[in-house]
């Protein structure tokens, strides 16, 4: 029923090396979904491992009871410990006096198979009390001892020497007995090495009393116990101890199973003290009942004691900011099954499985079942965990505390602890504008983003805004902006929000204005015209000489000076449409004679069946004639609109060059004479 000062380290050490504050930054309050970076102050490690959602133990944990099936006959103790790569668990047996050995392969999350060990030779004490793994780092080996007895005179404490590896079926056993009478009915056994001696204590069921013991430098010495008696009437039948350091001294909890207390044990700077100082501190806030073992235990600045209630079956936490309190107590229930806990009878330290990030203790029950007590990981940052010296930027997505865990050189002698909360706020209300589209070259008046309890706010892109430092401002994008917005709150709250600006791009290009050969045609419309998918409307207007005034680019034909217009609009929404217009001016020059150089009669198309004067401004004629290649007049006219169909006297012509001339006078008195050929195609 003794409990381990520290749940994360999983070799014992120094205490001092166990655990450091301070080893990494991190934000106190934060925002949901608002990116934490967080940076390490522990220079030139050679391991990192994040947990940003590790699991806490200010939260109700989620308790279970795996059964029946591990060995048990009258448990009355467990202790967990990490050997290299997998978890082993030792159990006493109160009724048979055995060892039994629980292996849980890589992860506390897996149920145990189990390995009785038996008496070992007989040489277990008899009714074990309490068992406490030790690792020595100096000698790499693993003891476990186990306290026991009925009486003062079969009272002993029991070394048990497994080797390098907690695997080992044939381990050594050594019972040291009753050394100095300082035993009597022992339980609640702690050992720790500070400043290279190995020190242990526990107390004495059968006289009230508590028990220092020696062990110098070397823990597989016999060691020299002392009993101290029970100082200042501080105990009334111990049912267990454990131990912890703060701010450079020692303390040790005992739990009273006959009146509900609790007894504080300060032993200053160094457990080598046979002189300390004890104290009574009552019930905490009433929830004790038959308590029998306690795990002392510290999460980020939080020290706690978790406690079993043998009378009521329940699992006690008590917070203490510090050991000399205040001590708030709250029972655990709320997550605990109704038959988790059946006589709970020893219950071991609080372990972090490294490689789900979940916190682990395990509980015997009187009725031979084995208990699981989870504070599991939670599922709430957007990456759970990370291996890099700088870790990645993350989030979480709902509010709440949340713990955050790092430890650097883990397994090396250099292992350091560290980890905070981070306490995560709901988004604070904000009158935030919708994402909106307007139209090119449009201009947003209000652009909102207000939050009252706010006090700076950041727009970007600042380039297109009136003001990137106020909560509402006009907004002019050239082009689709998604504008970001960060809030920032008093309490270190940070919300980064966005809304989305649509531009609808509807440009309109007539194209370059140009001059026109009377009677010839051009295509209108330039490159920049908008042409996608989206239903875009073209609209030219005046729509007179020209093919079809509802696209894109359009032919014209225009006798004379014109200014067209082009109109594209498509709908912003049902009731808004965006609109641009264009311009080109076409003019039209009466200078030379426009005919073709050839024609087929038989197209069929009006076009080209026919050979005569495109121009559109010759005010009078002269003459207009064609002559075959012998010189024989085939056509003449006067008419400027008047063609030849390409028959002489009622007859197909032949298919050939043909020579033309023609005189006349433009509507603007310029006198156009010319003369050339054209081929008659068949």
């Amino acid at each position: 029923m003794r409990k381990c000062l520290l749940f994360v380290a999983l070799i014992v050490f120094q205490f001092t090396n166990a655990v450091a504050q301070g080893l990494f930054n991190a934000p106190d309050t934060v925002c949901v979904r608002q990116p934490i970076q967080l940076t390490s102050n522990a220079p030139f490690t050679l391991t990192n491992y994040w947990g940003f959602c590790s699991g806490y133990l200010l939260t109700n944990p989620i308790g279970s009871n795996l059964g029946f099936n591990f060995g048990f006959q009258g448990p009355s103790d467990i202790d967990i410990t990490r050997d290299g790569a997998n978890y082993f668990g030792f159990a006493t047996n109160y009724a048979t006096g055995e060892l039994v050995r629980l292996n849980y392969g890589n992860s506390l999350s897996n149920t145990p198979t189990f390995t009785n060990l038996g008496t070992l030779d007989n040489k277990m004490p008899p009714n074990p009390t309490s068992v406490h793994i030790v690792y020595d780092n100096d000698r790499s080996n693993w003891h476990v001892f186990v306290t026991g007895g009925i009486d003062a005179a079969s009272s002993s404490l029991t070394r048990v020497d497994f080797g390098s590896s907690l695997t080992n079926d044939m381990p050594n056993i050594a019972n040291m007995g009753n050394v100095f009478n300082s035993f009597n009915i022992p339980t609640g056994l702690f050992i720790q090495k500070q400043n290279g001696i190995w020190i242990g204590w526990c107390v004495n069921v059968g006289d009230n009393s508590i028990t220092y013991i020696s062990f110098s430098d070397n823990i597989s010495y016999t060691p020299i116990p002392q009993n101290l008696g029970n100082i200042n009437n501080a105990f009334n039948q111990p049912s267990d101890l454990a131990g912890i350091y703060d701010n450079g001294n020692w303390y040790l909890f005992v739990t009273n199973e006959l009146d509900n207390t609790l007894a504080r044990v300060d032993l200053g700077p160094s457990l080598d003290n046979t002189a300390p100082l004890a104290i009574n501190i009552g019930n905490p806030d009433t929830k004790l009942f038959g308590p029998t073992s306690i795990s002392l235990t510290r999460d980020c600045d939080n020290l706690l004691a978790f406690i079993t209630n043998g009378a009521t079956n329940e699992l006690v936490r008590v917070n203490m900011p510090s050991p000399f309190g205040p001590y708030l107590g709250f029972t655990i229930g709320s997550s605990m099954t109704p038959a988790a806990l059946n006589g709970p009878s020893g219950l071991s330290r609080f372990m972090r499985d490294m490689g789900q990030d979940d916190v682990y203790a395990f509980i015997t029950n009187t009725d031979f079942s084995l208990s699981r007590v989870l504070f599991p990981q939670c599922t709430n940052s957007s990456i759970s965990s990370s291996s890099s010296y700088i870790p990645p930027v993350y989030a979480y997505d709902t509010p709440g505390l949340f713990n955050v865990y790092y430890v650097v050189d883990e397994g090396l002698p250099t292992m350091q602890v560290d980890c905070k909360q981070i306490r995560v706020l709901r988004i604070p209300d904000i009158d935030l504008s919708n994402d909106t589209a307007i139209c090119q070259n449009d201009t947003i008046l209000a652009l909102k983003a207000f939050s009252a309890a706010a006090d700076t706010v950041r727009w970007r892109p600042a380039n297109s805004v009136s003001d990137s430092t106020i909560f509402v401002v006009k907004a002019f994008p050239s082009f689709t902006t998604d504008y970001q917005i960060h809030l920032i709150y008093p309490n270190g709250c940070i919300v980064d929000t966005n809304i989305l600006v649509t531009v609808k791009k509807n440009n309109a290009d007539a194209g370059p204005d140009r001059i026109l050969k009377d009677g010839a045609s051009s295509i209108l419309g330039g490159p920049y015209t908008t042409l996608y998918d989206e239903p875009y409307t073209y609209r030219w207007f005046p729509g007179q000489y020209m093919n079809d005034s509802t696209i894109a680019y359009p032919t014209v034909n225009p006798p004379n000076d014109m200014t067209y217009y082009l109109e594209v609009s498509t709908p912003l929404n049902d009731t808004v449409t965006c609109r641009t217009i264009d311009t080109v001016v076409v003019r039209v020059r009466c200078e030379a004679l426009n005919l073709p150089n050839a024609f087929m009669p038989a197209s069929g198309n009006p076009l080209t069946n026919k050979f005569g004067l495109l121009n559109q401004n010759i005010l009078k004629l002269a003459y207009f004639r064609i002559y075959d290649r012998w010189g024989k007049l085939v056509f003449y006219t006067t008419d400027p609109n008047q063609m030849w169909d390409g028959t002489i006297d009622g007859k197909p012509a032949l298919m050939g060059v043909y020579v033309w001339d023609a005189d006349g006078f433009c509507t603007g008195g310029v006198r156009v004479k010319e003369s050339g050929n054209v081929t008659l195609i068949r």
